[in-house]
């Protein structure tokens, strides 16, 4: 991701180059969006497509709000029903539909790199956003968290402890978090999940990794649960959901030993019964819903600097 100012971006592909300054701004900004403030029409005549090749819903629809509320013209493009299915390669579908005058694109992938070999490609003013590709980056889910527990805790990172929980090895939303963590300086981070779903890159480094769950959980003031997808199951990784839910599933006897004030978070679609259970996902320490919200405006903030 290069940049062409301080506060100035020509995509967002990751956070793992952005400044902890440019980092703060899309904060600020987003908070302004979601404590009630104005949306000019930044993006009046702008034409968006947001570009999936692969499923979604919660992210996929507030990106389309978000530009919706910034006057955006606005394309919904489905892999499923698209040339994409008669062999047409990604980077054609995605030439032909810069062609028609399209300024801003939101890009979903399977594939990690997928979206940052599109903006090799993409004309100057041309400007994508990555929705998540692969295992790799999630930018927008780590901003919106960031947000979420700036409006809970206060912007002094550097006093909090938080715990990321689960399929660490899987997850493009985890590496976006803890570059993001690590970036606006939080005090300590913690991972924990079974050897088995950890990475053994450097993705961990300056983490406290544990497989003890209860024991990572002591005196923290969030926690962060991952999604399992079941076809871990299939590859071995997981010998049952039972037994995951057993040594990893947030209950409410195990959320009593973090802080009394601390707060739950988890980027959806929830597995309730395995990972979570209902009374906590729904209780009052739960800020699920908090981040959803959230997505709409920090994504608003991000389409606003690219495109605005």
């Amino acid at each position: 991701m290069t940049s062409q100012a301080p506060d100035r971006l020509s995509h967002l592909l990751d956070l793992q180059r952005l400044s902890a300054a440019q980092m703060d701004s899309l904060l600020r900004r987003a908070q302004a969006f979601a404590s009630g403030g104005q949306a000019p029409q930044a993006l009046a005549g702008v034409a968006v497509c947001t570009l999936f090749f692969e499923p979604s819903t919660r992210t996929r629809l507030s990106f389309q709000l978000a530009a919706q509320r910034l006057g955006a013209h606005i394309l919904n493009f489905d892999a499923s029903t698209s040339s994409v299915t008669k062999g047409e390669t990604d980077l054609d579908t995605f030439r032909n539909i810069e062609a028609m005058g399209v300024r801003g694109f939101v890009v979903r992938h399977k594939g990690d790199g997928a979206v940052a070999a599109l903006a090799a490609a993409a004309k100057p003013g041309v400007a994508l956003l990555n929705a998540g590709d692969g295992r790799s980056h999630h930018p927008t889910q780590g901003l919106l968290d960031m947000l979420t527990l700036r409006q809970a805790k206060g912007e002094d990172f550097s006093r909090m402890k938080v715990v990321i929980v689960g399929d660490v090895k899987h997850s493009r939303v985890a590496r976006s978090d803890l570059h993001a963590l690590r970036a606006l300086g939080c005090g300590e981070i913690r991972v924990c999940g079974p050897q088995s779903l950890l990475p053994e890159d450097d993705t961990l480094h300056g983490c406290v990794v544990s497989q003890d769950f209860d024991a990572a959980l002591e005196g923290v003031d969030a926690l962060m649960m991952l999604r399992l997808q079941r076809e871990r199951m299939a590859e071995g990784l997981v010998e049952s959901l039972e037994d995951y839910h057993r040594d990893y599933g947030l209950t409410e006897a195990r959320l009593r030993r973090a802080a009394p004030d601390a707060i739950v978070m988890h980027p959806g679609p929830m597995n309730r019964g395995v990972e979570i259970t209902d009374a906590v996902a729904d209780g009052p320490q739960s800020r699920v819903l908090n981040q959803v919200g959230n997505g709409v405006a920090v994504r608003m903030a991000a389409l606003e600097m690219l495109l605005g």
